[in-house]
């Protein structure tokens, strides 16, 4: 019973909290660009949780152990994770979140040990194709629900860096799944932190990011913002998320991104001031069904295996 609800409130974290992460990134990223506040947020997170560590006594990593985390973390930190704190410079935190929502259609191609499972079951392929229908009607016409400000070769790299940014999420959580790093979350989750953070820093400096910036053109509401990115989005959060990643499916996993949007959508709109469009309503309304059909037959089994039991 104590772990059913530990299951069940890891899952209500992930699903919240990281869809108000959304909304705090494109508050942070206004004063600092998106490779460096990334960066930032992952070393701070990766220290603490490594200090913590240390004073718990955890066992630390191996060499193996560290290529792994080091791997795994860039996949989805810098990959997955900064390529919203990209995205949002073009895009807003709703429709970014939306596109998002894409991301469990990449874990059931990608994940080629349920290939076999996944592809002879038409309901679920169906699910598939209408998801797709939803994310390219998004692509296609979400330029009608952002702001001027938004220019179309802008808003065309936004899209294609989430899509790029979710293949990889994807690919580093089945690799943390298949091959876990070691058996101690607490340090794997704090090196992939580490990692990531020194390489969105690197990447910030090569990308000139640093000569454009200052500390002292940073607002109270960035540091709030990149405050609770650390704590709740990449501490909090992150833990819950690789914790689940070891005990469920990491295709039931990947449903966070399902209710992540609904999140993001309402939060940018009463907070951000942002437009909440019918197009927004229309294009998460077709990836959902493309989601509750993907669902829908293992939900069927379970309940009738349950049935069958008494």
């Amino acid at each position: 019973m104590a772990q059913k609800w530990k299951v069940i409130l890891a899952f209500t974290i992930v699903y919240l909290v990281w869809g108000t992460t959304y909304l705090a990134i494109l508050f942070v990223i206004r004063d600092i660009p998106p490779f460096l506040m990334s960066g930032v947020r992952f070393l701070l997170a990766g220290i603490i949780l490594y200090l913590i560590g240390l004073i718990k006594k955890e066992p630390q990593p191996g060499f193996t152990s560290l290529g792994r985390n080091s791997l795994q973390g860039i996949l989805m930190l810098v990959g997955g994770t900064g390529s919203v704190a990209v995205a949002e410079q073009y895009l807003s935190s709703g429709t970014a979140a939306i596109i998002v929502t894409a991301v469990p259609f990449y874990f059931i191609l990608l994940d080629h040990r349920h290939w076999k499972s996944n592809f002879s079951n038409k309901i679920l392929l169906s699910g598939l194709l209408i998801g797709f229908i939803g994310v390219v009607l998004l692509m296609n016409l979400a330029k009608g629900t952002l702001s001027d400000a938004f220019n179309p070769v802008g808003r065309i790299t936004g899209i294609l860096v989430l899509i790029v940014g979710g293949i990889m999420w994807t690919l580093g959580s089945l690799a943390s799944k298949y091959r876990p790093a070691s058996k101690s979350l607490l340090m794997n989750t704090a090196v992939q932190l580490l990692v990531s953070g020194i390489f969105c820093l690197c990447a910030g400096v090569i990308s000139g990011e640093s000569r454009h910036f200052s500390f002292s053109q940073v607002h109270n509401n960035a540091w709030l913002g990149l405050s609770y990115l650390v704590t709740f989005g990449s501490i909090l959060t992150y833990m819950c998320y690789l914790w689940l990643l070891k005990t469920k499916p990491a295709t039931q996993v990947s449903s966070y991104v399902y209710v992540n949007p609904i999140v993001a959508v309402i939060l940018g709109g009463v907070i951000g001031k942002e437009s909440i469009s019918i197009l927004h309503i229309i294009s998460l309304a077709i990836i959902l069904c493309g989601v509750l059909l993907i669902n829908l037959p293992k939900y069927n089994f379970q309940k009738a295996k349950k049935l069958l039991m008494g």
